[in-house]
């Protein structure tokens, strides 16, 4: 009995992780901070940020946040599901983002379950696989990211879909079984540009947003 309840509590928590990280809008922003790899298994720790008092849909569609030409499909999003809220769910995929990318340099496959859907963690399944038989480990670090924009989004059939673009410096490293660096340094941040999809059926209890694709710029 008690196990079931332990059991029924973790899954909850993780359920609720990702929902943290690609929130809601719920009338009192708040915004991820970043976490090093060591407290990945802590709540992510938010704080509370001001609300933009008076500011309308289209003050949030000149904050930045949106590309030109995507702002049609950001609209109809919020018409379809009025908890969207623009800035909060960017700031919360920069942390996806970070969370994804040292969870794939980990080899962790539990939280790129959570966080990816089948088709994208299988992605990154094979990845791991080929770099595991090959003996090698990633020491890879997310300097900074740079910038972040949405630059489509859609609904179809009740389906959300969020398209990003990142701008990010990244220092990475390849080291073999014996630690000695195999190609790459620390020392010298690497610029990428990388095209993130994001979906999320709308009609569903479940609040959590699933990296759906990825894709390099």
């Amino acid at each position: 009995m008690y196990v079931i309840v332990i059991l029924a509590l973790i899954a909850g928590f993780l359920a609720l992780r990702l929902y943290s990280v690609l929130g809601k809008r719920t009338g009192h922003e708040q915004e991820p901070v970043m976490r090093p790899a060591e407290d990945r298994a802590k709540v992510t720790v938010l704080q509370p940020g001001p609300m933009n008092q008076g500011s309308g849909e289209s003050v949030r569609l000149a904050d930045g946040f949106i590309a030109a030409g995507a702002e049609n499909g950001v609209r109809a999003l919020i018409a379809a599901d009025r908890s969207f809220d623009v800035p909060q769910f960017v700031e919360g995929a920069k942390s996806a983002y970070k969370m994804v990318l040292e969870a794939f340099w980990r080899g962790d496959r539990e939280e790129l379950a959570w966080l990816c859907d089948p088709e994208v963690q299988a992605s990154f399944e094979e990845s791991i696989v080929a770099r595991e038989a090959e003996g090698h480990v990633l020491d890879n670090r997310l300097v900074r990211i740079e910038k972040a924009q949405i630059v489509e989004a859609s609904v179809r059939d009740r389906i959300a879909e969020v398209v990003l673009s990142f701008e990010a410096d990244i220092a990475a490293v390849t080291r073999d079984r014996e630690g000695n660096v195999v190609a790459g340094s620390l020392t010298d941040a690497v610029g990428t540009r990388d095209i993130w999809t994001f979906t999320r059926d709308i009609r569903s209890a479940d609040p959590n947003w699933k990296l759906s694709e990825t894709d390099e710029a």
